[in-house]
């Protein structure tokens, strides 16, 4: 039972697929390589064209799902939500900037092949796949009707854009995700054939071990600004949300993880109704984690491929790309699936590009779930500060009304 669960994950295929990449492009003869230059030039178009359908039938229900909640602490807890995602993207900005020169310094990557030798690898044919709208528009056009959608309360509307939800969760359960294993199988055979192979795993284990260090640290530093706040012991608080970020590292769901989040919060001393609300919200739209790994995976690829990015169109990109991952957790991959569109429109990523980050944010997609679930508490604790202070204030005014 066990082996076939293992068999059915999506890491384990993931890793099994760029283990088989590595090793079989050794060997492989150029017709074979070719074949799947060919697969995944079809694949990567198809994605070109599905992912701005994909945005905005995830992120509009999304947007309006959110102005529907109930509570006054919605917006509080969106607005730290947001805000500490956005800060982890910013501050792994800041530290590629500072590392990189040095960390990955002579490490190059290319991935085009037009960008090679004439013996590279071309597929045999190519068939244009023309998205019905950019990107851009696809994500302006969500966020458009989904807060037209929290104003006018249509509820036809809302069943509809749900509806279109259910239907893309399925095209991308049933076919994107069942390739997704060729298609990176492809690409590192692509990598291997080209003689780019080593210098790209050198380069991505460092990054690796650079995501994991640092989804560590900002959980510290979550707490530790929680604690502060809230006047409890910052240490205690994240050791008892210690559950929680082990069971989302071995289930790499968020939504798994919530009864243990939820326990884990209550022994803080949470109150129940603060923690009821937080944590399940939270588990949609909390996602430091997630962009810590993207940011550091997305500019190591800049760096390595020398790509020309201005600041301004690094920030644009890590503001908007905490927009759009409130629709992750409908998506497996999460993040990187709904952020492949920036990283192609705004980053300049060409399709090897994207497969690469595909592969490896999915290769430690457990890591940033774990930093994701384990924060939560710390938003929690937080939240209930206010939440406490509030009513405490609202019992004094009446108790003065009374006397």
């Amino acid at each position: 039972m066990n082996l076939k669960k293992l068999s059915e994950s999506l890491l384990f295929r993931i890793i099994v697929a760029i283990i088989l990449g590595v090793v079989v492009s050794q060997f492989a003869p150029e017709w074979f390589g070719r074949v799947f230059a060919t697969f995944n030039g079809l694949f990567s178009n198809f994605l070109n064209f599905f992912i701005p359908v994909l945005i905005f039938a995830l992120i509009a229900p999304s947007i309006a799902g959110l102005g529907r909640g109930a509570g006054k602490w919605l917006g509080v807890t969106a607005g730290i939500a947001y805000g500490s995602t956005i800060v982890a993207g910013l501050l792994a900005y800041v530290l590629a900037h500072w590392l990189y020169p040095t960390m990955l310094s002579g490490q190059d990557l290319i991935t085009n092949v037009s960008d090679i030798d004439e013996g590279a690898l071309t597929p045999y044919f190519e068939v244009e796949m023309a998205p019905p709208f950019e990107v851009m528009t696809a994500l302006l056009l969500s966020f458009c009707i989904g807060v037209a959608m929290t104003t006018v309360k249509s509820d036809t509307l809302y069943a509809v854009t749900k509806e279109l939800e259910s239907v893309v969760v399925k095209v991308i359960w049933g076919f994107v995700v069942p390739i997704l294993p060729f298609y990176i199988f492809g690409m590192f055979l692509g990598l291997g054939m080209n003689g780019n192979l080593g210098s790209v795993l050198s380069a991505f284990a460092k990054v690796l071990i650079l995501a994991v260090v640092m989804t560590l640290v900002y959980l510290v530093l979550q707490y530790i600004i929680a604690g502060a706040i809230t006047g409890k012991n910052p240490f205690k608080a994240l050791r008892n949300m210690v559950p929680a970020y082990f069971t989302a590292l071995g289930t790499s769901s968020s939504a798994a993880t919530i009864p243990v989040s939820m326990e884990s919060t209550l022994k803080n001393g949470i109150s129940k109704p603060v923690a009821s609300f937080v944590i399940p919200l939270c588990a949609t739209i909390h996602l430091s984690g997630s962009m810590i790994k993207l940011t550091l995976y997305a500019f190591a690829i800049v760096y390595m491929a020398n790509l020309d990015i201005s600041t301004s169109t690094g920030l644009g990109f890590i503001f908007l790309l905490g927009i759009m991952m409130i629709a992750a957790p409908g998506v497996p991959g999460g993040a990187v699936m709904v952020a492949a569109g920036l990283l192609a429109d705004m980053m300049g990523f060409d399709d090897g590009m994207v497969a690469l980050m595909i592969a490896a944010y999915i290769a430690i997609d457990s890591v940033g779930t774990a930093a994701n679930v384990t924060g939560d508490g710390a938003i929690a604790m937080i939240v209930d500060k206010f939440a406490g202070s509030k009513k405490d204030h609202t019992e004094e005014e009446s108790a003065e009304a009374t006397a």
